[in-house]
């Protein structure tokens, strides 16, 4: 086994333990509600629809799975319950796909990119988004890039804080200002900084209060109207950050941000230990953005490409 080989399987291996809790409480329950039945009816059905529920794929999303399941039985006329978790994974797998949701392989910046390649993270305070940021800046480091970080959260001080510890232990330069100083000030900065010294990727923080959609909208538009004039097509990448933990309330967070900005990705944070893993499949279905990472841990390594394969491989194990 090569080096890449087995760093690979140590990935999978943090992924399968990641999404354990899932999907013991996905199957286990799959497995009691198909119990003594040959074929899929109704009864197992409701049953599904209730398990999907309350793994947190969400209420649209696990009606459009159960939907693809019923005409399935509709039009094969017969459908035994031992395939019944082949059909759940393959429509899975085609909800991800729809989404634009990939498999890409690693931290890399999309062929073609101008550089630098600007990423805007937005998100609530608590979801893990300065820790993401800090992980992103490894990782793109990590594949030889030359990463700059800019502080334009200055809303809080602790966050100006928390992203220069990150910057310091990932030997990345941070940019930042005072605390309550103006956002696309420091985002202006740093873009400036980051083009002078040829750098690869800029990723920007943004403060995380959802006191009011206005002036979160507001906000955010200046950042990236500031950015422009540094870089004509920045952002390249508006980032949302959610706490996977939190299921239903992870939904909410999704749907204030695609209102207050343009999200094109989405990093789902804090999916180890717990059950609420489907949270990922009915996010990017409902809103129709791609989940391009996950965060599985706190090591520097937990913070995962999201490969949509590989993820629900380890959701329904290898040989589903």
């Amino acid at each position: 086994m090569g080096f890449f080989d087995f760093f690979q399987k140590e990935k999978k291996e943090t992924l399968d333990k990641g999404l354990a809790k899932t999907k013991e409480g996905m199957f286990s329950k799959l497995a009691r509600a198909v119990a003594g039945k040959s074929t899929v009816d109704d009864d197992i059905l409701d049953n599904l629809e209730e398990i999907l529920i309350t793994s947190d794929v969400g209420v649209e999303t696990t009606l459009r799975i159960i939907e693809r399941i019923e005409q399935r039985v509709a039009r094969d006329k017969y459908l035994s319950t031992s395939e019944l978790k082949n059909i759940l994974r393959e429509e899975i797998v085609s909800l991800l796909a729809e989404n634009n949701t990939g498999d890409e392989s690693d931290f890399i910046i999309p062929k073609g990119a101008s550089r630098p390649y600007v990423i805007m993270v937005v998100g609530v305070n608590g979801v893990g988004k300065t820790t993401t940021i800090g992980k992103l800046a490894y990782q793109f480091k990590k594949n030889g890039l030359n990463v700059y970080l800019g502080a334009a959260d200055t809303f809080r001080a602790a966050a100006v804080e928390q992203i220069s510890i990150w910057g310091e232990r990932v030997g990345v330069p941070v940019v930042k200002q005072k605390m309550g100083a103006d956002p696309a000030s420091v985002a202006f900065d740093t873009l400036s900084s980051a083009k002078a010294n040829d750098a690869d990727v800029v990723i920007i923080d943004t403060a995380g209060r959802l006191h009011n959609k206005v002036g979160l909208m507001n906000e955010l538009t200046k950042i990236k109207n500031v950015m422009k004039k540094v870089v004509p097509n920045a952002p390249d990448e508006v980032l949302l950050v959610l706490d996977g933990s939190t299921g239903q309330n992870a939904f909410e967070q999704a749907k204030q941000f695609t209102l207050a900005t343009e999200v094109t990705a989405m990093a789902i944070t804090k999916l180890d230990g717990t059950a609420k893993g489907g949270v990922v499949i009915g996010i990017s279905d409902q809103f129709k953005i791609p989940v391009k990472y996950i965060g599985l841990g706190e090591g520097m390594e937990d913070l995962q490409v999201f490969r949509k394969n590989e993820f629900v491989d380890s959701l329904f194990g290898e040989n589903a």
